[in-house]
């Protein structure tokens, strides 16, 4: 899923520190009336994009972290790992998606997982975003009998949910969660209070895809076996509100699986 709404909720928190911001700049006029308004504003300014800055890192693991979480990860071996999805645009893969089916074949050719399960329906283009991923996996060289797909989750939090109810009908029992490093922390809270804290977290480590890089392909798939009649992108289905309380884990049809 794209992390739209979640960024919605980080600038609600950005927003709150502008307006701390604020009282510090009348502060600042009241006891130092001989200094420049416009450099008084300018120092605002930037240190509202250093708490920014801030915030987007506190919402991504750290190159270390992420090295840290996937040498705990390499000494295991998992039934199965889940990856969100990610929407298909213009016919082809995003980075995203491919960053994301490439770890997650990295991670089956290394033995650490046994299964993947690809997640996400058609939601912000007319493609069903597991089927793609399937698609691109197989074509990178993950066997089919180890691809698996859940199509229902419009929203990274199902992503999880969905993936893990599916996994433990259909006999799976260790479990791991592996996506990019931003994602992954987002959805962390989340899987470990309302999913399942023996799930595992798997965020990519940025270092090794690079290392990849050169023996990384694009396939051509057959996308339109993904494609979606009568779609319906979920922005005029549902209004803001109701998206971001899907993507807090709100809407969840716990009877979905």
């Amino acid at each position: 899923m794209t992390h739209c709404h979640l960024l919605t909720a980080l600038n609600r928190r950005y927003c709150v520190l502008l307006h701390r911001n604020e009282s510090i700049f009348v502060a600042l006029i009241i006891f130092n009336s001989n200094m420049n308004v416009v450099v008084i504003k300018l120092i605002l300014i930037l240190s509202s994009l250093c708490l920014l800055l801030l915030a987007l890192s506190s919402c991504s693991f750290s190159s270390r972290a992420c090295k840290e979480l996937f040498d705990q990860a390499s000494k295991q071996q998992f039934d199965l790992v889940i990856v969100p999805g990610a929407p298909f645009q213009n016919g082809k893969w995003g980075r995203i998606m491919k960053g994301r089916i490439y770890w997650s074949k990295y991670l089956f050719d290394k033995g650490i997982a046994k299964n993947v399960i690809y997640s996400g329906s058609s939601v912000y283009t007319p493609y069903t975003e597991a089927v793609v991923m399937g698609l691109y996996a197989e074509a990178t060289g993950i066997p089919k009998e180890h691809i698996l797909l859940e199509t229902k989750a419009e929203h990274s939090t199902e992503n999880i949910y969905y993936s893990y109810q599916k996994a433990k009908q259909l006999g799976f029992k260790k479990i791991a969660l592996a996506s990019d490093p931003f994602q992954t922390k987002l959805l962390r809270r989340f899987t470990r209070k309302k999913v399942s804290p023996d799930i595992k977290l798997i965020p990519f480590v940025v270092d090794t895809l690079k290392e990849m890089q050169p023996i990384m392909k694009d396939p051509i798939i057959d996308f339109e076996q993904a494609f979606v009649k009568d779609f319906q992108p979920i922005s005029k289905r549902e209004n803001f509100w109701k998206r971001l309380k899907g993507t807090m884990g709100k809407n969840i049809d716990q009877n979905a699986y």
